[in-house]
């Protein structure tokens, strides 16, 4: 994997080393709590896929400038704002293999970092005169919380069709990487239709994203399309998997439904489905009622069901990208593609 993203950043190397010290610097606060913390997040980083898509997207439409550093940049600082507020609602302990903020200092602190980052990322963009670039995102990260709010109410009643699945994780997940794409875009041209191209490629990553994240909590599939025998994980980390193939039902105990077990459930007849959603209501932390469900939706092919739609999202996604002049910058972009959905984990 290591190697694949080595691979994938060489056209966007240079901008990839500058943008992780002026990220850095942006991120600098005179407070010592404030920068104690700030430290801990830097030094914690994730890949940076986000404003690897940021990169590539200007070189796609034009070329990477000052502009794009500031795009690249804000993405960051609101997708790093999202994930402490995340873990925050989510009582998450673990992000990445290292303690959340929350876990480390404590609730209150955690909020205030986030909202510190978001701070951060709406004074960079107007101190970098980037209206256009801070409208793209200020949009998503509206959309990122109306996703989730709307997720949140229909777990309540568990009454979500594959349509309302897909607007939530349109707003919720693919929202933000359509952000990256289209800010890249808008950094280095004034061609909207540039833009919009991009944002609606991001868009279909996204959910393609999604959909590979929702297929990790049911386990690893063999190369007939029949999954293997499940493990049985407990790690409360918010990533789906502790390891390669190793399913948490962590979805199933937050009464997520996830695509894979809506496909399951459709198929049911009413009775299982009223079991099913029972259990899904009540497992919480029981282990057996939640294999029970990850059994059920393997055995309907929800997996394999959720598996054509994750592909069929990325192939639109390519048709969009293919639209494009051939160059490096797009041959890293399709890389990075199946990199972001075909992982492992």
């Amino acid at each position: 994997m290591a190697n694949a993203l080595t691979a994938i950043q060489q056209p966007i190397q240079a901008e990839l080393q500058d943008f992780e010290r002026k990220f850095r610097e942006s991120v600098k606060s005179d407070v010592a709590l404030v920068d104690r913390v700030m430290l801990y997040i830097v030094k914690r980083k994730g890949k940076q896929v986000r404003p690897m898509f940021v990169f590539l997207a200007a070189k796609l439409c034009g070329g990477t400038g000052e502009a794009t550093h500031t795009a690249a940049s804000l993405i960051e600082l609101l997708h790093t704002a999202t994930l402490v507020h995340d873990d925050v609602v989510d009582d998450a302990d673990l992000r990445r293999g290292f303690f959340s903020i929350n876990h480390l200092w404590k609730n209150k602190i955690a909020v205030l970092v986030g909202d510190y980052l978001l701070s951060r990322g709406l004074l960079l963009s107007l101190e970098r005169n980037q209206t256009r670039i801070l409208e793209i995102t200020s949009r998503a990260v509206k959309e990122m919380a109306e996703g989730e709010l709307l997720q949140m109410e229909k777990a309540r009643r568990l009454d979500i069709e594959e349509a309302v699945y897909y607007d939530i994780i349109r707003r919720k997940t693919a929202s933000l990487i359509a952000a990256s794409c289209a800010a890249g875009a808008a950094s280095a041209t004034e061609d909207q239709d540039c833009v919009d191209r991009m944002h609606a490629f991001g868009e279909h990553i996204g959910i393609a994203f999604q959909i590979k994240d929702d297929l990790f909590d049911y386990g690893p599939m063999q190369a007939s399309g029949a999954p293997t025998a499940s493990a049985n994980g407990t790690a409360q980390s918010k990533g789906k998997a502790s390891g390669i193939g190793k399913p948490t039902g962590i979805d199933i105990k937050e009464r997520k439904m996830t695509l894979p077990l809506i496909y399951a459930l459709n198929q049911a007849g009413a009775g299982q489905r009223r079991r099913i959603i029972r259990l899904v209501k009540g497992g919480g932390d029981d282990r057996a009622k939640v294999e029970e469900v990850m059994a059920f939706v393997r055995d309907s092919g929800g997996m394999q069901y959720a598996e054509k739609a994750m592909y069929r999202y990325q192939e639109q996604a390519f048709d969009i990208l293919r639209s494009f002049p051939a160059s490096e910058a797009r041959d890293s972009m399709e890389q990075l593609v199946r990199y972001v959905t075909e992982r492992e984990k």
